[in-house]
């Protein structure tokens, strides 16, 4: 079962995260980010190629926020460890 990240969820739909990809396990875990916000850390048992931890991170986030994962849309960071998506609607 995935943590509630709702609360890490900004008023306008943006969540910061930091991506640890090739993990031993997929969980996700909050912490603050280096500007003292809240960012969640993700961890995906994927190698980051071809966009298979992009998608896998985007499955992810979408499962612990009880959305489709056509909600959760990756806004920046497609080959960076910092992403930030929006969660539409």
């Amino acid at each position: 079962m995935q943590p509630d990240i709702a609360a890490l969820v900004r008023p306008d739909g943006l969540l910061s995260l930091r991506v640890m990809p090739k993990a031993s396990a997929d969980r996700i875990v909050a912490e603050p980010d280096a500007e003292g916000g809240p960012r969640a850390r993700v961890y995906v048992t994927v190698a980051p190629e071809d966009g298979k931890a992009n998608r896998a991170v985007i499955a992810l986030v979408a499962k612990a926020l009880d959305v489709a994962k056509s909600r959760v849309i990756l806004v920046r960071g497609e080959t960076s460890r910092d992403k930030l998506v929006r969660i539409d609607g």
